[in-house]
């Protein structure tokens, strides 16, 4: 006998970190972008956006970025920005899904805007992770409007109090709290609940 029910859910994010992602407008400023569709492949990013969006505009045009990961202690900020765009011709399904455009997120948001070191973007000085990129290829998917953008990673800056001590280009995952989002909901993550045996490899020997 089945113990599992036949459901069709219309999105299938059963739980990622959230991602600000910054690109460049074409008026030289910075746009950002809040998402979570995003998985990384040794140093390649993966992003799924919207092809209509300006944050895909932005990297058609100008293919450069930067991947801002907020701890937990930014979500409320993170949050401010769910539902703008920066793209002053907003689509007429986002307007019924309640967006509104916004030009300046920073200052909607009230965050800060932190210079970068390899591509033109800003980062957000409050996100305790930057990685900056610069797009390989987008794609654009099967499913109607949608996009996805491989990012060729050129820098990883990160807050001092994030790196594993005794190894300067290490994370440490227990001071690691990244914002997660599941079912459009925002979580944060718990205590380890067991030993990896993936971690007994040498992180240095996947370069």
């Amino acid at each position: 006998m089945s113990t599992h029910v036949d459901i069709d859910p219309a999105i299938l994010y059963f739980g990622t970190p959230v991602v600000v992602l910054s690109t460049l407008n074409e008026d030289g400023t910075t746009n950002l972008m809040p998402m979570s569709s995003v998985f990384w492949l040794g140093r390649t990013a993966v992003l799924g956006v919207g092809a209509s969006s300006q944050t895909a505009l932005n990297l058609r045009d100008r293919p450069e970025i930067v991947l801002n990961l907020p701890g937990v202690d930014l979500v409320t900020e993170v949050d401010r920005i769910a539902l703008t765009t920066g793209n002053a011709a907003m689509s007429a399904a986002k307007a019924a899904r309640g967006y509104v455009h916004v030009s300046d997120k920073y200052a909607h948001a009230g965050l800060t805007a932190y210079g970068s070191d390899t591509v033109l973007p800003t980062s957000v000085a409050e996100c305790p992770v930057h990685i900056e990129g610069t797009v390989r290829a987008l794609h654009e998917l099967g499913e109607p409007k949608l996009a996805a953008v491989e990012v060729a990673v050129t820098a990883v800056r990160v807050a001092p109090e994030l790196r594993l001590e005794g190894h300067p280009n290490r994370i440490d995952p227990d001071r690691w709290r990244p914002l997660v989002m599941s079912f459009q909901q925002f979580y944060g993550l718990g205590e380890r609940v067991h030993p990896s045996r993936l971690a007994s490899i040498d992180e240095e020997l996947y370069r």
